[in-house]
This record gives structure tokens, C-alpha cells and sequence, in this order.
């Protein structure tokens, strides 16, 4: 199925699912106040287990708890496909469906009763429920995936909703689509004929076209000259038949080929870093919202810190310096000052005891470092200056550390700048994985190119929790 497919697809579940959700905890309060459902309930189950002898629960129990449906009905569609529901055939193994399934019920029915007890609404949420409720999503979204399969394998669902495609290329390409289509998309797709690139000619693609109803061609032109390709592709153009051209002509190790255009000229895309989403928005709006009001709760703090800098050390509370940012862009970082003002001149002096590889400088026990410095970078108080650079947009509150223009200067791997395709952030992986434990460059370069090849905005909500006890235990703090 190809991907704009999958998406559509996608959304009608998400939709379809949170509504089965959305229901599910509506009849949970329907069951559990039927007085019929709560004797049965306790004369089966009450002897056996305690917990099962149920008293009756007020009218107007449900009206109290509704509000709980503006986390439940967006929650539940992105906790299924965290768990990768989505990403399985309709006609899978019912195993495949199953377990992705019964996880996403227990984690959205932990999740209901942490925000019930959190808000202290317990009395208003009768025991049960929340039990009853896991029960029943797990339920009606198991029948509605049984009824979709029984759909999906029946003949009128493969004569109307199954594709008949060809695949067009060498026998090599050929006999590797179709192991893809098998594999992937057998539900969606079938292979009806085949076409050899290479030596066949075009009107025997006209003659498949017609002979089997053909929706679709796949012209894999991998090791093909592009005039074919671009016969068979005029030729469906001519047909109203849609042609697909896999775009694998350059091997490439990181970069995903996506489609755009530049009015109206079609682009083949390249791309290693998190591409333009709703997702970056939000990371966006995360970031200014989030920059903002963390500047407002640690105003005061803030100016008690300057006042103790400059009582305890002379020359300014705050130090600047040019950074690299986004793709290499100098930027004036603004952090609390923890070393003399002259330490600049006597790094050249300190340089053998530097402990990081490569071209970052690191010295434990740095004698240029202040006694109120000792302290602030111990918690990372001295980084809070930096939320005025995420507010200004230089940085991000999750990314890459960003490093002194002249430590970029001295990259001796190119690869190693990939870590500037990104913004660079208050705190990231590194920081949460040890910060300065970590002595090998490599390393430190390794967990930010893992942040940028996986990054979502989950990934961010998640390093920013885990940043809170790094800070506080002050693991790593040198």
C-alpha cells in the first residue's frame, strides 16, 4: 500500500478507534450502575474475589467523570499506534493484532485512573469501571478489527477494493517488488502481470493493461535507461492507468527519498534529518510556550544568581559567547558566568589536561571555574540564561548542545556535523546519559545523531522528565 494510502487509511482507524474507545467508557458506567449487572457481578465473582462485591453508585456518577474524555479520545488513537497497531496488514496474524492491542487498553486504563486519582476524583469514579472499561475497548476494538478482516477476505471486497498492478523493470527489480507487495501489502495489492524493462516492448504493456484491468504499474528503473521509463510512464499517462517510479537510482546510507515540488516542478527529495510535520510545530509551540513560562517561574531565582556572581566574582553575571546553531550559524549564547573573566586566556595553558577526545575541551576540577560556579554547574543552574535563546528561536529546549565555533572549526569527520542540521537544545540525550562521564566525542556525537534519527516529539517530552532527575542528582556534573 503505498504511503498516502496508509495515511488515509491510518486516520479512518485513529477516527473509528477513539469513538470505540470514547463508547467503551460510556457503557462501562451504563454496566456498572445496572443494578441486574452489579448483582451478577457479585453474586459469580463477589465470593471469590472481594474486590467484586459491588454497591450501587449515584445517578450522576458519569456526569462528574465526562471530562476525562478530552484525554481519552486523543490519547487512545496515539497509544495504539505507539504500540504499532497501525503498522500491520488488515489480514495479518491475529497475534500481530492482539498484543499491540491488549497493551494499548492497559496503558490508556492505567492512564484514566492516574489522572482520576491526580485530580481527586475518586469518589466519582466507581470501583470497577476503569476495569470494566479496559475490558470492553479491548473488546469492541478486537470485533471491529474481526469484522474488517472477514470484509477484507471476501470476494467483493478483492474484486472492488484490491489493486491490480504491473510490475515493470529487470527480473531482479521485478522479483523484489513483488516480495515487497507480499510481504507488506498483500491485503491491498495484487501482482497481475510482469514486464521486462529491458527487452520487451512497450505494446506488449498496452496488452496487460487491457488483458487485466491494471490500476496501477511499478517501474522500478534502477539499472534503465529513463528513456523506457519515461515510454511506459506516457503510456499510462495516455491509459488513465497511475504509474509509480521507485526512486531508488543512488544508494544512499541515511537519507530517505521523499517526493515534493517547486511550482509545479516535481523535486525527488532527500532527506536525513526530521522533515517539516505537525510534530515540529509542536515542538515549536513547546518551545516558546515552554522557554516562557520557565522564565517567569525562575525570574527571582535568576536575579538572586546574578546578584551572588557579581558579590563573589568581579566583571559581568552573565557571559556570552558565539556558538554554532542551526546548520552551523554563529549565535551569541547567554549563560551565567562560572569561571574568571580571564579564563579564555588561559585555556591554551590547561589544554594537556583536557580528558574529551576530539575537539571539545573538557578539564575536571578546572581552576579557572569560581567557587559560585562550582555550584551552578553542578545543577546546571549556569544554563538558565539560555532559555532567552530558546525564546529568541536560536535554540531549542531539546537538541544537540550546542559547541564554541571554534571547537566546529576543528571537526576532523564530516559526519560529525550532521549533529548542526538541528537546533541545538538545553539539554539532550548526552545530557540525560551521563553528561560529563562521557569522554569520547564519538560518543557524545553518536547519542545526538541517535536523537536526530528518531526524533519525535515524544522523544522530547521524554528527555525533558528524564532531564529533571539528572539535574537534581547532578549525575555526571563535573
Amino acid at each position: 500500500m503505498l504511503q498516502r494510502d496508509r495515511h488515509i487509511r491510518t486516520q479512518v482507524h485513529q477516527l473509528g478507534d477513539a469513538g470505540l474507545f470514547a463508547l467503551s467508557f460510556w457503557l462501562a458506567f451504563a454496566l456498572r450502575g445496572n443494578p441486574a449487572f452489579v448483582e451478577w457481578i457479585t453474586v459469580n465473582l463477589g465470593g471469590w474475589f472481594p474486590f467484586f462485591r459491588l454497591d450501587p453508585i449515584p445517578v450522576d456518577a458519569f456526569d462528574h467523570i465526562v471530562w476525562l474524555y478530552f484525554a481519552l479520545v486523543p490519547a487512545a488513537p496515539l497509544v495504539l499506534e505507539s504500540q504499532g497497531f497501525y503498522n500491520r496488514p488488515l489480514t495479518g496474524s491475529r497475534l500481530g493484532m492482539l498484543w499491540p492491542l491488549l497493551k494499548s487498553s492497559v496503558i490508556v486504563t492505567v492512564g484514566l485512573v492516574l489522572l482520576v486519582f491526580i485530580y481527586r476524583e475518586a469518589p466519582n469514579a466507581p470501583r470497577g469501571v476503569m476495569i470494566i472499561f479496559g475490558c470492553i475497548s479491548f473488546g469492541t476494538v478486537w470485533l471491529k478489527e474481526e469484522v474488517l478482516r472477514i470484509m477484507m477476505r471476501s470476494r467483493l471486497a478483492r474484486e472492488q477494493y484490491k489493486r491490480r498492478v504491473v510490475l515493470a523493470g529487470t527480473p531482479g527489480e521485478i522479483a523484489r517488488l513483488r516480495q515487497i507487495i507480499q510481504t507488506h501489502a498483500a491485503d491491498t495489492m495484487a501482482v497481475a502481470a510482469e514486464f521486462d524493462l529491458v527487452r520487451a516492448p512497450v505494446s506488449q504493456l498496452v496488452e496487460l493493461l487491457h488483458e487485466h484491468s491494471v490500476s496501477g504499474v511499478f517501474v522500478s528503473a534502477k539499472h534503465t535507461q529513463l528513456d523506457r521509463v519515461e515510454s511506459v510512464i506516457q503510456l499510462c499517462e495516455l491509459e488513465g492507468v497511475e504509474a509509480w517510479l521507485v526512486a531508488d537510482f543512488f544508494a544512499t546510507q541515511i537519507a530517505h527519498a521523499s517526493f515534493d515540488e517547486m511550482f509545479g516542478n516535481p523535486l525527488l527529495v532527500f532527506r536525513s534529518t526530521p522533515e517539516a510535520s505537525w510534530q515540529m510545530l509542536a515542538k515549536l509551540a513547546l518551545d516558546f510556550f515552554g522557554a516562557l513560562a520557565l522564565i517567569v517561574v525562575t525570574a527571582i531565582p535568576m536575579g538572586l544568581i546574578a546578584l551572588w556572581i557579581k558579590l563573589t566574582s568581579p566583571g559581568p553575571a552573565v557571559f556570552r559567547q558565539q556558538r554554532s546553531g542551526l546548520n552551523g550559524a554563529p549565535f551569541t549564547i547567554f549563560k551565567f558566568r562560572t569561571m574568571t573573566t580571564n579564563a579564555e586566556q588561559f585555556k591554551h595553558e590547561l589544554a594537556a589536561m583536557n580528558e574529551m577526545t576530539g575537539p571539545v575541551f573538557k578539564v575536571t576540577n578546572d581552576p579557572r571555574v569560581t567557587p559560585a560556579g562550582k555550584f551552578l554547574r553542578k545543577f546546571s543552574l549556569d544554563e538558565l540564561p539560555q532559555l532567552f535563546n530558546v525564546l529568541r528561536g536560536e535554540m531549542s529546549l531539546v537538541g544537540p548542545r550546542p559547541l564554541p565555533v571554534d571547537e566546529v572549526k576543528r571537526f576532523s569527520d564530516l559526519a560529525h556535523r550532521r549533529r548542526l542540521s538541528v537546533k541545538p537544545g538545553l539539554t539532550c540525550l548526552w545530557q540525560v546519559s551521563g553528561r560529563n562521564e562521557i569522554s569520547d566525542f564519538k560518543e557524545w556525537v553518536r547519542l545526538d545523531l541517535e536523537y536526530i534519527d528518531n526524533w519525535s516529539i515524544w522523544l522530547d517530552l521524554l528527555i525533558l522528565l528524564r532531564t529533571i532527575p539528572a539535574v537534581f542528582s547532578a549525575a555526571g556534573a563535573k
